[in-house]
């Protein structure tokens, strides 16, 4: 249809059909057997809050599941994510694993009560492609948590063979601060959204950016251990890949987007290359949510823990329903708004 604010739908017991808004999460009109498609979210590192998990915890089976995965992640996962203070789980050996199991219990609680459809389209934020992949079914939970301990432990090992770092390049023309960078030899490493790029690479050539920006843009130093999504990360796609090779994916039941292209992965060995090759490559979130945004998606979930993808879709997706699961209760709201064809 041309107007992509107007669906329609056809009452079971009326063949007429009836045109109305797509995007009406409450106040559905009787008997509507509309599909609402969303985009399911999985955040990434720098997500973490500490107390996190708590929550999820009180959810059934949700203790079994993280003592499960605290045996193969080697960390004790419950403490990390309920006591630790900030600065503990800023360890990307730590993070990336916590955030990726704390994302997957939400998600099997949801997919328990019904509420992810076949067509729900699933995307990660760098670590968080792990969690999107387990929701598109290419592999299961246990085996993404897996992957994200390998993950953050070997890039935490890459961050220690040189001093390198990220910074937020905020504002500026998209042009000009790409060639900024260039000119440092520094890595575009995130592309979130509209003036919002992550620069990585060198210390120093990130102390020269902040010193000397491009016009009209300012720069934030990030409180990370290295450059990640960039060739400096070499070791850690190697071991990435090399993990990655010991499992046999499923193609996606549920639609799955790239951080690499925005694309959809076309089958389940695609998913699980791509994710490992994403280690040293940029994070592409803008060409992400153009997917999502030409794809009319009705509303947005962010799983836990949840803020950082939503806020982007907020400014992105003016006029998308968006909900940030940050607690079990979040779940009843969104099974009160949802409706599922």
């Amino acid at each position: 249809m041309e107007n992509a604010d107007v669906g329609i739908c056809r009452n079971p017991t009326n063949p007429a059909p009836t045109f109305h808004s797509h995007r009406h999460l409450g106040g559905v009109p009787s008997g509507c057997s509309l599909i609402i498609v969303i985009s399911l979210l999985s955040p990434g590192q720098g997500s973490q809050t500490p107390g996190m998990l708590a929550p999820w915890l009180e959810q059934a089976g949700a203790r079994d599941r993280i003592e499960l995965w605290s045996k193969a992640s080697g960390l004790d996962l419950e403490r990390l994510g309920t006591t630790a203070t900030a600065e503990e789980i800023t360890d990307t050996a730590v993070t990336q694993p916590l955030v990726v199991a704390t994302a997957l219990l939400a998600f099997e609680t949801l997919e328990a009560r019904g509420l992810i459809a076949a067509d729900t389209i699933s995307a990660g934020h760098s670590v968080g492609e792990l969690a999107a992949a387990a929701a598109a079914g290419v592999i299961t939970t246990d085996e993404a948590v897996s992957l994200a301990a390998i993950r953050g432990a070997e890039m935490a090992k890459a961050c220690a063979l040189e001093p390198t770092g990220m910074s937020a390049v905020l504002g500026g023309a998209e042009d000009e601060v790409l060639a900024r960078l260039e000119e440092l030899d520094l890595t575009p490493a995130n592309m979130n959204a509209a003036g919002q790029i992550v620069a990585a690479g060198r210390l120093d050539a990130l102390e020269e950016l902040a010193a000397n920006p491009p016009a009209k843009a300012r720069v934030r130093s990030l409180p990370v251990a290295g450059a990640f999504h960039t060739r400096f990360m070499a070791p850690a796609q190697d071991a990435v890949t090399a993990a990655a090779a010991k499992i046999t994916p499923s193609d996606p039941k549920r639609p799955l987007l790239s951080n690499f292209d925005g694309a959809l992965a076309t089958s389940g060995t695609d998913a699980l290359d791509r994710i490992a090759a994403q280690v040293t490559r940029p994070v592409r979130w803008d060409l992400c949510t153009a997917y999502l945004k030409s794809a009319q998606v009705s509303a947005v979930v962010e799983l836990p823990p949840a803020g950082t993808l939503v806020g982007i879709a907020k400014r992105e997706m003016r006029g998308t329903p968006n909900t940030a699961l940050k607690t079990p209760a979040d779940i009843d709201t969104l099974a009160e708004t949802l409706v599922l064809g």
